[in-house]
């Protein structure tokens, strides 16, 4: 068993959703990542994702686009990325997934990248730009070392589409909520409740659901919808972002703190949503 499926199975015994933050490595700075990491580690998060900075983030909306172009000005590279998490992983109770596009996988060579993810304690890899029809190459590698590849559900989706993707995802199904890119918005479609019903129809893995989920009353919704993880990308990127890294640490805190509430109780008092 992964840590990620290990993770699920543990909050599916209690009824619980897991709550997964994402934030940008090297957005204000490394130092201020590896900080975040275990601030959201102890304030609720789950499992986290990382960013990791990318020239050409085809499915990152405006707010993580801007943080990788920080990050990148600063001469973030994966291997710094690596080296700082190889000192990080060990501390957190929260698996780390890897949210990468798919050239800095070729060009390191699959085999080689995934060796070195793994040395540096990385559960998992999120790669939006890799299409299920050319996933085999990395998922079969990724398997024997541990590593859950997990697959995206688009709404565009057909349900032969949905039933091969739930097949061969690992860890668990990415549903996206939108079409479109990353971002803030003030409310979630209705047509996610009716694609979480119909993944769950044709697999019994966990789904989680990201894209657009920035307050704790839509953490909340999706869980009620039935989603299994809840995955929330630009509010964090943005606080993280805002003031001194001191004053960007003790928002992501508070945030994450409040959606662990809101998807843990019926009580949504705790929402702060995002001006």
């Amino acid at each position: 068993m992964t840590a990620i499926s290990d993770c699920f199975e543990t909050l599916g015994q209690n009824g619980e959703c897991a709550l997964i933050p994402f934030i940008t490595a090297g957005d204000p700075d490394l130092e201020t990542t590896a900080k975040a990491l275990q601030i959201l580690d102890q304030s609720g998060a789950d499992i986290i994702e990382l960013g990791i900075p990318y020239s050409d983030p085809l499915a990152d909306g405006p707010v993580i686009q801007a943080a990788a172009t920080r990050a990148l000005q600063r001469g973030t590279k994966l291997e710094q990325v690596l080296e700082m998490l190889r000192g990080i992983t060990p501390k957190l109770r929260s698996p780390i997934i890897l949210f990468i596009y798919y050239n800095p996988i070729l060009h390191r060579g699959i085999d080689k990248f995934l060796s070195s993810i793994a040395e540096a304690g990385v559960a998992g890899l999120v790669v939006p730009d890799l299409p299920l029809e050319e996933a085999a190459g990395l998922l079969e590698p990724a398997k024997k070392m541990g590593i859950d590849v997990i697959l995206l559900v688009a709404p565009t989706s057909d349900a032969q589409r949905i039933e091969a993707i739930a097949r061969s995802s690992r860890g668990f199904i990415y549903l996206v909520s939108v079409t479109g890119v990353t971002g803030v918005r003030s409310q979630l479609e209705n047509h996610v409740s009716d694609l979480l019903k119909q993944i769950r129809s044709v697999t019994d893995k966990p789904i989680g659901v990201g894209f657009g989920i920035s307050e704790a009353a839509q953490a909340r919704q999706v869980k009620d919808w039935g989603a299994d993880a809840v995955i929330v990308g630009s509010a964090f990127v943005k606080r993280l972002a805002e003031g001194s890294p001191e004053q960007g640490l003790n928002a992501i805190a508070q945030f994450c703190q409040s959606l662990k509430v809101a998807i843990k109780t019926t009580n949504t008092s705790t929402n702060t949503p995002l001006d």
